[in-house]
């Protein structure tokens, strides 16, 4: 697994389930190699606007993705999987998707709350 693949892995849902799910690996997590993941959904009234990101058919990378219908990259649904947990690679987003993705997190992460 390499940082800005696109998964499937079995996530954890919001009522406690366990489910497969497409996902972005965002970064691969010392000291064992665990991957911070972000989950994808075709859910797109969830979109939160300035944070989470669209991926949709009419994107350079969208072919690449692996992803089947327009899409939201949901950085507010995080998690950390190990490798043994990860079924498989099904595509890939561009470099430039993966930075933006890292670096919106990060400003978010790094925000002043008052």
């Amino acid at each position: 697994m390499n940082e800005g693949d696109i998964i499937l892995a079995a996530l954890p849902q919001a009522d406690g389930r366990v489910k497969n799910r497409p996902a972005v690996v965002l970064r691969k997590l010392p000291p064992y190699g665990d991957m911070l993941v972000c989950g994808v959904s075709t859910q797109t009234h969830q979109l939160v606007t300035g944070f989470d990101e669209w991926i949709t058919k009419s994107d350079d990378d969208f072919v690449a993705s692996g992803l089947l219908a327009d899409s939201i990259i949901r950085l507010g649904f995080l998690a950390v999987l190990s490798l043994q947990s990860i079924r498989g690679s099904i595509g890939v987003i561009s470099p430039k998707r993966h930075r933006r993705l890292l670096h919106r997190l990060s400003a978010y992460l790094v925000k002043k709350v008052k």
